[in-house]
């Protein structure tokens, strides 16, 4: 029974160890609009937005227009879209949509940001690709976000902005006439496909749900202390998601602070911190011991998407001791 259980745990240890990694990109977008380089922003100029909360009951419709807030920072150009979300509610899953309105749209940039306005996570525009219009939507520009707030925070915020490299490019469309013969199996006719122009304004749809199982990307500090709290931020930032073959694991170097979110992305390796490995390490014992394994496979994830060099090492020990 022993041997038994060993193994089929550590096949259930091998296959979360498989993850799709590759760089977020757009078939929309031109090649060189797809930015790599998230914007410095200061806390000041962040301090000084006007939030909107969101809850996860509903879709919400946001124009983007004259009216709207306005961020004119080194690239950054033009309306911009800031919302609050509930970070209390286990993880995340956002759906962020521009229309495609009259040939043309607007691109969107997202950076999430942790309670304290820390950057966390960034989504370039190569991120949110065009998809076709089907019976129950229209052309659209669009991306998933799985996010997991850490432990403690009542809230994170997302700042969806345009460039001005984005202006200068344009978005690929599939001609109706064709979207309809694919869509009912007809020959596709051979006719050219328009064109969407990117412009400072448009319309976009936010769509939140709160989920129990642990998102992709982790926003917010497990554990902080007074000093960590008002530090600059010294870990890396995780830069686009690793859902899905579209999905990026790229990381921005530990120099990104909470007054500077301008280096380059590069590769990088996690680090942890000692009572967050210990936390994690303590949390797989103690759901091996209730015979909770899937639990104890979701913490060891967790625990390594983190930077933990010993929850593998703890999780294979406690099983092999169990019984």
């Amino acid at each position: 029974m022993k041997k038994k259980l060993l193994s089929l745990c550590l096949s259930a240890l091998l296959c979360n160890t498989l993850p799709a990694v590759s760089f977020a990109t757009s078939e929309g977008l031109q090649p060189d609009t797809a930015s790599s380089v998230a914007p410095a922003l200061s806390q000041s100029t962040l301090q000084a937005l006007q939030w909107q909360p969101i809850n996860t009951s509903a879709t919400q419709t946001i124009a983007l227009n004259s009216m709207s807030q306005q961020l004119n920072s080194g690239d950054i150009h033009g309306p911009i879209a800031a919302f609050s979300l509930p970070a209390n509610q286990g993880s995340l899953d956002i759906t962020l949509t521009s229309l495609i309105k009259d040939k043309q749209v607007y691109s969107p940039n997202v950076i999430v940001l942790d309670e304290q306005l820390r950057p966390a996570a960034f989504y370039p525009s190569s991120y949110f690709g065009y998809q076709k219009p089907s019976i129950m939507s229209v052309d659209r520009l669009e991306g998933a976000l799985k996010l997991t707030p850490a432990l403690g925070q009542q809230k994170i915020y997302l700042l969806v902005y345009t460039t001005r490299a984005d202006l200068k490019a344009s978005t690929q469309m599939v001609d109706p006439a064709k979207a309809y013969a694919q869509g009912v199996g007809n020959a596709v006719p051979n006719i050219p496909d328009p064109v969407a122009r990117h412009t400072e304004t448009g319309t976009l749809t936010l769509k939140v749900k709160s989920e129990h199982d642990a998102g992709n990307i982790l926003i917010g500090q497990i554990f902080a202390t007074p000093a960590q709290t008002s530090a600059p931020v010294q870990q890396p930032v995780t830069v686009g998601s690793t859902i899905d073959s579209k999905s990026a694991a790229s990381i921005l170097p530990p120099k990104a602070t909470s007054e500077t979110l301008s280096q380059p992305i590069t590769v990088a390796k996690k680090s942890v911190l000692n009572d967050t490995e210990q936390y994690f390490n303590d949390a797989i014992k103690k759901a091996i011991r209730n015979g909770d394994i899937d639990k104890a496979l979701k913490l060891l994830d967790e625990a390594e998407r983190l930077g933990s060099p010993t929850a593998r090492e703890t999780f294979i020990k406690m099983i092999k001791d169990k019984g």
